[in-house]
């Protein structure tokens, strides 16, 4: 009986993600259908890139956005400007060059920023609005300072990261870190501190928690998140660039908005900030997609604007129907969705106009069999580039095309990823299952995360092997008549 109530209180205290799910799964399916290059392995690798140095910048609000006051940090942009436009500055100076320097100089640039800022207002006592509005307007003049307009070089080693030719790069790998790391870190005591103070400080320093102590870490964990931003940033633009400050604040403050955060202190996590982060890059690909023509940015702004007034109007409804949210599980709830999303993407991106497998690959031989006994230098040329063609085409990330769709006989992997599907669903079913009889709800979430995540990279492996499992298959396929 004890454990319907640790049930429900668990998913009504995460209910702020229903939103925010909601809105990335029909962001997706609308960015697909206007074009299907978004779910290629080029294009996630570039969504990957272009989307970091916002996710990060999330992150860095986040930490101290819920130690409350209304510590909304507006100088998070000009900070990410300012360590990049020195780290381009002294890279162009010989006086750092190597990537652990890089690291290290944004990090502590990071964190001794953050930490001033939180000994004026926990010390000093100036209200944390101020602060964070008096950094914004110190920094972005210092931006202009130390570089007049957007130049300079980053590193080779740099450069390479912002390719956006795959998924597998630097920048993901920072990025899988970093929110690895805060997933950990939401595991501590000091971030259960974190949140009462961010929900109640009276009650916070009756129950014995050190404030000033916890505020600290606080903007410390926000400087260290900030340093990888600015990294992330530099890679992208691979140059320094003082005026982006103002755009990242803004956008970084609306994507942690539609994460569920409150500015009000005490909610907010990892899930949602990464999820509101990422909606902001699907409004943007999205209108991409439209000309609207010398009104472009403006129609963007709208879209934030009004995605943002409506994802906090479901937000204040959600309390209203909490009977219903606390029996929804926010993770079965995103598989779910995840389930249909990917229904709708491999529908979008199959090619129904083309001919079966079959009849393409005897259509294939009777054409070299026609080129052979012609001997046409027309036919052979067109029999020679035809493959090449093919093979050069791009298409979905789980597609086999070209030469390893013809080994493998042109089969699909549609039906391992309904496989894959249902076996998400139904591990996850029976791992909620077991953590509703056990009571223990923070035990195995661990363990769905792991499950998840394991899937996950099954299919990205998939998607960048397709010789293995063309290789796999082969046999079967030359053994047909």
């Amino acid at each position: 009986m004890a454990a319907t109530p640790a049930r429900s209180s668990s998913a009504a205290g995460s209910a702020y993600l229903l939103v925010p799910m909601v809105l990335f799964f029909a962001l997706l399916i609308v960015a697909v259908l206007r074009s299907q290059s978004l779910v290629t392995m080029a294009g996630l690798g570039s969504a990957i890139i272009v989307a970091a140095p916002l996710i990060l910048a999330t992150y860095a609000l986040m930490a101290t956005v819920i130690a409350g006051r209304g510590t909304v940090d507006l100088s998070i942009g000009p900070l990410i400007g300012f360590i990049n436009v020195t780290l381009v500055q002294l890279f162009g100076q010989d006086l750092i060059s190597s990537p652990i320097a890089f690291f290290l100089y944004a990090l502590a640039v990071g964190v001794a920023y953050q930490l001033l800022m939180g000994l004026i207002i926990v010390f000093i006592r100036v209200q944390p609005i101020i602060v964070s509005l008096s950094g914004y307007l110190a920094l972005s003049g210092i931006n202009l300072v130390i570089l007049e307009r957007p130049g300079g070089t980053a590193p080779d080693w740099m450069m390479s990261w912002a390719e956006g030719i795959s998924i597998f790069s630097p920048v993901t790998a920072i990025l899988i870190v970093a929110t690895v790391a805060w997933l950990l870190f939401t595991r501590t005591a000091f971030y259960g501190h974190l949140r009462l103070m961010g929900s109640d400080e009276r009650a916070a320093f009756t129950s014995g928690v050190r404030i000033n102590l916890v505020r600290l870490g606080a903007h410390a964990i926000s400087g260290l998140f900030a340093g990888l931003a600015a990294l992330t940033y530099t890679s992208l633009i691979s140059s320094g660039d003082p005026t982006q400050g103002t755009t990242y604040t803004l956008i970084a403050v609306t994507a942690l908005v539609l994460g569920g955060a409150s500015l009000a202190g005490g909610r907010g996590g990892a899930i949602g900030s990464l999820l509101g982060a990422v909606n902001i890059y699907l409004i943007t690909f999205v209108l991409a997609t439209f000309n609207f023509g010398a009104v472009q940015s403006f129609v963007t702004d709208l879209a934030y604007g009004t995605i943002l007034v409506l994802s906090l109007l479901l937000t204040i409804v959600l309390p209203y129907i909490r009977d219903v949210v606390r029996s929804i599980s926010p993770l079965l709830f995103f598989v779910i969705l995840s389930i249909i999303g990917l229904g709708v993407i491999i529908h979008a991106t199959y090619d129904y106009s083309a001919p079966p497998p079959a009849a393409a690959a005897a259509a294939s031989t009777g054409s070299g069999e026609a080129t052979a006994a012609t001997g046409t230098a027309s036919a052979a040329s067109s029999a020679t580039t035809a493959p090449a063609e093919t093979a050069a085409g791009t298409g979905f990330i789980f597609e086999q095309t070209g030469e390893a769709a013809a080994l493998a006989g042109g089969s699909s992997l549609a039906g391992p990823l309904a496989v894959a599907a249902l076996l998400i669903l139904s591990v996850l079913v029976i791992l909620r299952s077991m953590v509703a009889q056990a009571g223990r709800v923070r035990t195995l979430s661990p363990l769905v995360y792991v499950v998840v995540a394991a899937f996950v990279l099954l299919g990205v492996y998939v998607a960048a092997n397709h010789d293995v499992i063309a290789g796999l298959r082969a046999p079967a396929a030359e053994s047909s008549p």
